[in-house]
């Protein structure tokens, strides 16, 4: 997989192409189930490569609400610690997705700023197996971005990591258009 840079005017907001488990900065965030025990896609993918000391970490925790986030070491992945973001599952749209999603972010973010991270890679959450409609989640993630970039001075760099070309082009469009309405 290759990655593929795309940077604002500050370069501190990131967009790639690319495996999140492979992406060094000082927090990964993961797209968790509520149980926070590892489950298929992404969240598989980063339990299988952060090893058995993350999951015992989450185990501990007893799960996290959708829409809140948790945080614990990395293990083996190229990070000092993951957070484990609870994006929603699509149902529609009528069943307050957008605001969790939103509400998903802001915690993270949270996170960010009480552990003094300075550099942080996010995948797109929810619109994988949660099946949040990519287009609709784009402008909600680079928002969150674009207002803890704002908010966080310490904030060195968030990245945005997606899986396909096709994800890719969908968060380049928004912050373009994103971009056009300043």
């Amino acid at each position: 997989m290759t990655d593929a840079p795309c940077s604002t005017e500050t370069d501190r907001l990131v967009l790639i192409r690319g495996d999140l488990t492979t992406v060094a900065a000082d927090a990964l965030v993961n797209a968790a189930n509520a149980s926070l025990r590892g489950g298929g896609g992404l969240d598989g993918a980063m339990h299988r490569a952060a090893g058995p000391e993350m999951r015992a970490e989450c185990l501990k925790m007893r799960g996290c609400p959708t829409g809140e986030a948790r945080i614990t070491g990395a293990g083996r992945l190229p990070a000092r610690q993951v957070i484990h973001a609870v994006g929603p599952m699509w149902r529609g749209g009528q069943h307050g997705e957008h605001a969790l999603l939103a509400s998903c972010y802001r915690h993270a973010f949270l996170l960010v700023q009480a552990h003094g991270l300075r550099t942080v890679a996010f995948p797109s959450l929810s619109t994988g197996l949660y099946g949040f409609p990519i287009e609709e989640a784009a402008p909600i993630a680079l928002r969150a971005m674009r207002e803890a970039l704002a908010r966080q001075p310490a904030l060195e760099r968030v990245t945005a990591v997606l899986f396909t070309d096709a994800d890719l082009a969908v968060y380049q469009r928004t912050l373009a258009q994103l971009d056009s309405a300043r």
